[in-house]
């Protein structure tokens, strides 16, 4: 799909990169779900800022990375000691970027992955996170055979087999508020990011996390009601904590493999892979399939694409355990189509502004009117970076778009986007300010009995 029009976009601090068209405009669409409201006690937390190894064992374990690496990629673990990224130690666990490349290439992965590849590709997205992309990987030949029959059920239709075959060779993934949640989680908690890819590549494909049970619900009732709900696999440690299990599907590990041999330029890496794989998951009732790029339809989507705003913005906030409000600011008829907006565009420039001078990113829905699906609109899923004034005085938006191929940032125009954002996840204390929101609970809970009503 086009992503954006080209003539309201830029690339940022690129010149002469055009736009590559993708095969399914409607592959993240926009849904009508009401502004859910995960709330938490905390959006940020305190971040340990190094450049110099100090410690015996912080030497020992840069000069193993060091030994383990070519020239290019030795010049990248010097950027991130340089940096501050490499000492970063806001992991759930406390452990640093640092600890965790160390056991990548220390400890035992996953049999079909190799350490070094690993460990590079973590490289790449510490110097660069616009390399993270939810472009999808195509399946080699020699591989075909195997993934269709895993597909279909080895059925020897001859039409079904055809079809699988054009679906794998189109495919187009539906991950882009995976991957927005991936990058955010990538530039803003680096340790965590670094640490997830650690456990997701290890034999056991899994990580474990401690949330905060208030950054779902203040009540911890309603938060074990939504953990239960998704399906989250999760122990109670007490009334304010829980631990959660982290996996992806059971299929992500074969695209995994398949790219730490098979990878070219623009497709999603083994990290991509995984990551995307385990939030599309917990967003979906634990019913992803990366072979197929599919989820199972529930009580809040009838959908089997991407997740809607209100399984991404729960995403959000398991993961990063933060308190994300997403705030619904276009009107979307019954059949799909704009009729207008919550919010005059003055305000929504003003709430996104307040949350970038708050220090965070802005994830995004976008939407336009599919001419080809008589202007219904499509959707799609991005991350608001920073903003800046142009010359002219004209306001642009600074923003990371997992499916540009463009590994850069991009500038939108404020003219371009404001009337274009379906729905944004903001911190409480900007999303608050303007409206009276219902928490994201109460709105789960009032979808389900109405759909369960209706059939």
């Amino acid at each position: 799909m086009d992503s954006v029009s080209i003539q309201h976009v830029n690339n940022y601090n690129i010149q002469g990169l055009g736009f590559k068209a993708k095969t399914d405009p409607t592959d993240c669409d926009a849904e009508k779900t009401k502004a859910p409201a995960f709330k938490a006690s905390a959006y940020t937390t305190a971040v340990t800022m190094r450049t110099n190894l100090t410690t015996k064992d912080e030497k020992k374990k840069y000069q193993d990375l060091y030994d383990e690496l070519d020239s290019k990629y030795r010049k990248k673990l010097e950027f991130a000691l340089k940096s501050g990224q490499l000492l970063k130690n806001n992991s759930n666990d406390k452990s640093s970027v640092l600890d965790n490349l160390h056991k990548i290439i220390t400890e035992e992965r996953d049999a079909g992955l190799d350490k070094t590849t690993i460990l590079e590709e973590c490289l790449d997205i510490l110097t660069n996170p616009y390399v993270i992309t939810q472009t999808c990987e195509d399946i080699p030949a020699e591989y075909q055979k195997q993934i269709i029959g895993l597909i279909t059920g080895l059925d020897t239709n001859p039409q079904k087999i055809m079809e699988t075959k054009w679906e794998l060779d189109n495919m187009h993934t539906g991950t882009c508020p995976a991957a927005s949640i991936e990058f955010d989680l990538a530039t803003k908690k680096t340790a965590e990011f670094i640490r997830m890819v650690e456990g997701l590549t290890s034999p056991k494909h899994e990580v474990q996390k401690v949330i905060n049970m208030n950054s779902l619900s203040e009540k911890s009732s309603d938060a074990v009601w939504l953990l239960t709900k998704f399906k989250t696999p999760h122990k109670m440690l007490n009334f304010d904590k829980a631990a959660i299990l982290l996996k992806p599907d059971e299929n992500a590990i074969i695209r995994a493999r398949i790219q730490n041999q098979h990878k070219d330029k623009g497709e999603r890496s083994i990290v991509d892979v995984l990551m995307q794989s385990t939030l599309m998951q917990l967003g979906s009732q634990q019913t992803y399939d990366s072979l197929t790029d599919k989820r199972a339809p529930n009580a809040w989507t009838q959908e089997d694409g991407g997740l809607i705003d209100f399984e991404k913005t729960y995403v959000e906030s398991v993961v990063e355990d933060k308190n994300t409000t997403s705030v619904t600011y276009q009107k979307v008829s019954d059949d799909g189509k704009l009729i207008g907006y919550e919010k005059d565009f003055a305000t929504i420039k003003k709430e996104l502004l307040e949350t970038l001078k708050l220090g965070h990113n802005i994830i995004i829905g976008y939407t336009w009117p599919d001419p080809e699906n008589d202007g219904k609109l499509a959707g799609h899923e991005i991350t608001i970076v920073g903003y800046k004034t142009a010359p002219n005085g004209e306001g642009i938006f600074i923003c990371q778009d997992s499916d540009d191929n463009i590994s850069k940032p991009i500038e939108m125009s404020e003219s371009f986007l404001l009337p274009k954002i379906h729905h944004a996840g903001l911190p409480e204390e900007v999303a608050s300010k303007d409206f009276d929101y219902q928490e994201s609970w109460e709105v789960g809970l009032d979808e389900f009995q109405k759909l369960k009503e209706n059939k």
